[in-house]
């Protein structure tokens, strides 16, 4: 699928995975829309490479919509690219065997929320628009998403349940999506990334240490991946009309140990 003057909506598009995402979909010729939180980061990228900036809460449907509009005033709408998401490190019981002191309920709910449900909630309203695009190839080809899981979907470590959960729900609903919007010619994929060094993991000494003790849970290339690999995987699934309904581990071949 050639993305050439079509319109690509990247959610967490102003840092990280979703910047890099920006970059490399920009790059091959995409109107991009960075859909963020980020005021300042958003509307610097999205001027820089060109696309256009929309204020987005994922879970929120009326922000989304706004961003689809947005996409729609650049272009065709052809890609989607899921890279919002939050994190959140919380064991499932506390120590003093109190009800208290177990996790907290309104937390797991916030990361479900954002990182499974905002990710369906952009599928379902970024899809609707895509259906109504003209068809690109004899196959009736209309659009693409990309979603990003995670390798805790698979390997979730103590304290990740909240997030494990998320994202395990982003690789369960993949092929049924696939299957959902075969009828009007959208493929969807979803991109389970290992340890990728992005701004997450903070800057300086502390953060160089922290990183380097994380690289012994990879088998090759031994070190952290890059957004730009991420950037680039996500840029195939978009635009490789054959892959559909796929989850694909992107770890250096990593599994995690429990802590």
């Amino acid at each position: 699928m050639d993305i050439n003057g079509a319109s690509v909506i990247i959610t967490g598009g102003a840092s990280g995975l979703g910047e890099a995402t920006a970059r490399a979909a920009a790059a091959r010729g995409a109107k991009v829309v960075i859909a963020d939180l980020n005021e300042e980061k958003g509307k610097a990228l999205a001027e820089e490479l060109g696309g256009a900036f929309a204020k987005t809460d994922v879970t929120d449907t009326d922000q989304v919509i706004a961003a689809i509009d947005a996409a729609k005033g650049l272009g065709p709408v052809r890609g989607l690219v899921n890279c919002a998401g939050i994190g959140w490190a919380t064991r499932t019981i506390g120590r003093d065997g109190e009800y208290a002191s177990a996790h907290d309920l309104d937390i797991f709910n916030k990361v479900v929320q954002i990182n499974l449900v905002g990710t369906f909630n952009c599928i379902r309203l970024v899809a609707t628009a895509m259906s109504n695009e003209e068809p690109l190839t004899e196959d009736g080809e209309r659009g693409a998403i990309v979603n990003t899981a995670s390798l805790a979907a698979f390997d979730g470590q103590i304290g990740q349940v909240s997030y494990s959960a998320s994202k395990g729900g982003v690789v369960g609903m993949t092929l049924p999506v696939a299957r959902d919007l075969a009828a009007v010619g959208v493929r969807n994929c979803t991109i389970a990334p290992g340890l990728i060094d992005t701004p997450i993991y903070g800057q300086g000494e502390a953060s160089e240490q922290f990183k380097e003790r994380l690289k012994k849970d990879v088998v090759f290339p031994k070190r952290l991946g890059y957004s730009e690999e991420f950037a680039s995987l996500a840029l195939e699934l978009l635009t490789n009309s054959y892959m559909n309904g796929e989850t694909i581990r992107l770890d250096g071949a990593a599994r995690l140990a429990p802590k």
